[in-house]
């Protein structure tokens, strides 16, 4: 659900997107508790070794449907042409791309905001960090 005037969000859509949502356990309490998903690979893999970020691709979050025990490759470069989701441009060797994509699963079949500002702590969810100003600034 997007609503759009002249091209631009209007904060209402902003503020529907993020990360992936559950209902509190209480009953008692109708609200609704932000998470950031838990990537199911984060053990298996070696991104925890790559703490550098890559290039800035967008200035928002993508939100893409994917299905539960999945293995997904997120962009880490930011030089993919299909963003969000790795199409193996570092391997191009006259670009000397150092970052390699993060492997990642997810618990559920659902739809997830993926990081597009590559800036994120919890790679590939998004975690608000692209609502900084001098990412805001990067891309125009």
């Amino acid at each position: 659900m997007s609503l759009f005037i002249r091209g631009v969000r209007t904060q209402r859509a902003l503020m529907h997107r993020m990360y992936s949502s559950s209902k509190s356990s209480d009953p008692a309490s109708s609200t609704e508790v932000k998470t950031i998903p838990k990537n199911l690979l984060e053990g298996s893999q070696t991104s925890h070794l790559q703490p550098e970020n890559g290039a800035i691709f967008d200035k928002k979050p993508f939100k893409i449907h994917l299905e539960a025990n999945k293995t997904y490759s997120w962009c880490l470069c930011g030089k993919s042409k299909s963003q969000p989701i790795c199409d193996g441009m570092h391997k191009n060797e006259f670009l000397k791309i150092k970052l390699r994509p993060v492997r990642f699963q997810v618990e559920k079949t659902g739809d997830y905001w993926l990081c597009n500002c590559k800036q994120t702590k919890h790679r590939p969810f998004c975690d608000g960090t692209h609502k900084q100003p001098d990412i805001q600034a990067a891309v125009r």
